[in-house]
C-alpha cells in the first residue's frame, strides 16, 4: 500500500540565502536605474536660469554711474566786504546777465568814496585856480611885452632922427650916441622878456600838465572805487539757473568768500568715476551710451580730470540733443566702451562662472530635459555677455544660474514637476 510521504519545508538556512539573492538582484537593478553619486542629479527646473547661446556684436564695455551736471557753472564771490543788506532773488530762480541778487553794506568802503571825491574835487580846484594863476601872470608878461615894444618903437624913432641930424651936425655926438643906447637898451629888453614869456609858457604847460596827470589818476582811482561801490550790488554775470546762493540778511561776508553759483541752461554733461583698473583704456573722445525710458543716448568723453581720486574722474557730454527733462544731480547709468564692436557668439553672463571659471557648463540635450556637462572656452566679457570661444554654438541652452551644490555631477535631470 502506498505510505503518503510528507511535504518537505524549507529551512532556515534555505529561507536566508532565497532573501540574500533577492536583495543582490534589487541592488543590482537599482545601480542600473538610479545614479550614481557625482554622476546625475535630479533638479527642479524652477530653480534654474537657462539661457540661449547667440550670435551678435559684441563690445567690451564698463557701467558707470554718471550724474548730471550743466555743461557750464559760473561761481559767485564777494568781491568786496560787507554785511547782506537785501537778497532780491530766491534759489532756483531763472537769470538773465546783469539781474541783481543781493546787496552787501561796507560804511568804510562809502568812507573812503567820500574821502576820494573830496580830494579829486579839491585837486581839481587847485588846478583850476593854477591855472586862472598862470593865466593872469602871461597876460601880465604881454603887458609888459606890449609895454616895451611901444617904448622900443618911440627909442628908434628918436635914433632914427638923431642919427639924420647928427650926419647933418645939427646935434651934438652926445645926444646922437644917448638916443642910440637908449634903443639899443629897449631892443634887448624886448628880447629878455620874450624869453621870459616863453619860458614861462613852458614852465606853464608843464605844471598843467603834471596837475591833469594827477587829477585823471585820481579820477581813475575815483572810478575804480565807484566799481567797488557797485560790486557791493551783486549782479548775475550770465543767464542761467541760480542753484546756490548762501545769504542770509545781517550775514557778514568777506572778499573772496562764495556766495553761489548758476548752472548756464545751454546744457547739460554727464560727470562720472571710472574704476582704476581702466585707467590705461580711457582716453579723449571715447564712446559711450547711456539709456534714459527706453531711448539709447550717445555720449563722448570731453574731459579726462588729471587727479585720480575715488577712480578716474571724467566728464562726458551728449553727442546730440541730450534726454529732456534732466535735472542737476540726477543719476544715470553709463555704458562706457571699451572696444569696437565686432561679431562674436555670446552667452548671457550668470552665477556659474563662479564654479566653473569658465571652462566648462551644463548644455541642454535636444529633448529640454537634461543638461550635459560640456567643456568650454570663454573669451572677452562685458556686464552682460561672455564671448564664447569654443565648446557652444548659437542656439544652444546653456545653464547659467549657480552650480553651486551640483558642481562635481556630469549630468542634471531637469524636472518641472519638482518643487
Amino acid at each position: 500500500m502506498d505510505v503518503p510521504i510528507p511535504k518537505k519545508k524549507w529551512s532556515f538556512v534555505t529561507r536566508w540565502w532565497w532573501l540574500g539573492a533577492l536583495v543582490l538582484a534589487g541592488t543590482g537593478v537599482v545601480g542600473i536605474y538610479w545614479p550614481r553619486p557625482g554622476q546625475r542629479l535630479h533638479v527642479a527646473t524652477s530653480r534654474l536660469t537657462i539661457s540661449p547661446v547667440t550670435r551678435g556684436n559684441f563690445q567690451e564695455f564698463t557701467a558707470i554711474d554718471g550724474v548730471v551736471q550743466p555743461l557750464r557753472t559760473v561761481y559767485l564771490d564777494a568781491a568786496e566786504a560787507g554785511t547782506v543788506q537785501q537778497v532780491l532773488v530766491e534759489e532756483g530762480t531763472t537769470l538773465t546777465a546783469g539781474q541783481p541778487l543781493l546787496r552787501l553794506a561796507n560804511p568804510d568802503l562809502q568812507l573812503e568814496m567820500v574821502n576820494r571825491e573830496t580830494a579829486v574835487y579839491d585837486l581839481m580846484n587847485n588846478l583850476r585856480n593854477t591855472r586862472n594863476q598862470l593865466l593872469q601872470n602871461r597876460i601880465l608878461r604881454q603887458n609888459q611885452l606890449a609895454d616895451i615894444d611901444f617904448q622900443l618903437a618911440e627909442a628908434r624913432r628918436v635914433f632914427d632922427t638923431n642919427q639924420v641930424l647928427y650926419d647933418q651936425k645939427v646935434i651934438a655926438r652926445q645926444d646922437y650916441l644917448q638916443s642910440q643906447n637908449a634903443y639899443r637898451y629897449q631892443l634887448r629888453r624886448r628880447q629878455l622878456t620874450q624869453q621870459t614869456l616863453r619860458q614861462d609858457s613852458v614852465a606853464m604847460q608843464q605844471q598843467l600838465g603834471t596837475m591833469q596827470e594827477s587829477v585823471q589818476r585820481m579820477t581813475s582811482n575815483l572810478a575804480l572805487m565807484r566799481r567797488k561801490m557797485d560790486d557791493l550790488l551783486l549782479r548775475a554775470p550770465v543767464g542761467g539757473r541760480l542753484s546756490s546762493l548762501a545769504a542770509e540778511v545781517g550775514e557778514a561776508k568777506t572778499r573772496g568768500q562764495r556766495l553761489g553759483q548758476i548752472d548756464a541752461l545751454a546744457g547739460v554733461k554727464l560727470h562720472a568715476a571710472v574704476d582704476e583698473f581702466y585707467i590705461a583704456r580711457i582716453g579723449t573722445g571715447q564712446v559711450g551710451e547711456v539709456v534714459v525710458d527706453g531711448q539709447a543716448y550717445a555720449l563722448r568723453v570731453t574731459k579726462i580730470f588729471a587727479q585720480v581720486a575715488k577712480g578716474l574722474q571724467i566728464d562726458l557730454a551728449f553727442t546730440g540733443t541730450p534726454p529732456p527733462g534732466l535735472r542737476r544731480g540726477q543719476t544715470l547709468p553709463i555704458r562706457l566702451a571699451l572696444s569696437a564692436k565686432a561679431p562674436a557668439v555670446l552667452l548671457p553672463k550668470g552665477g556659474f562662472y563662479q564654479q566653473t571659471v569658465g571652462n566648462w557648463a551644463f548644455k541642454l540635450g535636444a529633448d529640454g530635459t537634461r543638461a550635459q556637462r560640456v567643456a568650454i572656452r570663454l573669451g572677452r566679457q562685458n556686464p552682460d555677455y561672455y564671448e564664447v570661444l569654443a565648446g557652444l554654438r548659437p542656439g544652444d541652452q546653456v545653464v547659467t544660474s549657480s552650480y553651486e551644490g551640483y558642481a562635481d555631477q556630469q549630468e542634471l535631470v531637469l524636472d518641472n514637476h519638482q518643487p
